[in-house]
């Protein structure tokens, strides 16, 4: 793992916890063991620290799924693997899932517009397979429903009241059920 990659993580902890605003350089530098300035050498700012965390993550979540989906035999196949990626996503990067949802407005435009893009074109993804196993599934509906995916598969900062390998059976299980079955209003 690189250095900067390193010094992500632990922000992503710090922001997690106190959230992005409540973090000083200063804080973020000793918990990394260098000086704060010393922070400068590997992002610009606190900023761009925090885009790159939300981008970077945002571009993994995207090419992997679009990845395990490609390498699916069929429909129901990659929704099984999307929803495993996306339950290790889950298991593995609370801290983000945390920054995400709460730091979002701290996000520069660029970045969060970049990061919106990223997951507009996730969801589609998760669409375009829930579409091939519900033909008669609207576009918006295909779309709700990865969303309301996401919602359970997220929700791993506060629901994780068992351990991993309990908490991704209970979530695929969960999710599988919600994603496979022929969902209420979707027949043409």
């Amino acid at each position: 793992m690189s250095r900067r990659q390193q010094i992500l993580d632990i922000a992503a902890g710090l922001f997690a916890q106190r959230g992005f605003h409540g973090v000083s350089v200063a804080e973020l530098g000793a918990a990394c063991g260098i000086s704060g300035p010393a922070l400068y050498k590997h992002f610009a700012s606190k900023d761009a620290m925090l885009a790159e965390m939300l981008v970077s993550i945002s571009e993994r979540l995207l090419a992997e799924g679009t990845a395990r989906a490609g390498a699916a035999a069929d429909p129901r196949a990659a929704i099984e693997a999307l929803v495993e990626w996306h339950i290790e996503f889950s298991l593995s990067h609370r801290a983000l899932i945390v920054v995400q949802d709460r730091d979002w407005s701290s996000l520069p435009d660029e970045a969060r517009e970049r990061v919106r893009s990223l997951q507009r074109d996730y969801v589609e993804v998760w669409a375009r397979e829930l579409r091939g196993v519900h033909p008669h599934l609207t576009a918006e509906r295909a779309r709700a429903m990865a969303h309301a995916a996401f919602g359970l598969l997220n929700s791993t900062p506060h629901s994780g009241l068992v351990p991993d390998d309990e908490m991704h059976d209970l979530l695929r299980s969960m999710a599988l059920g919600a994603l496979l079955e022929e969902p209420i209003g979707s027949t043409a």
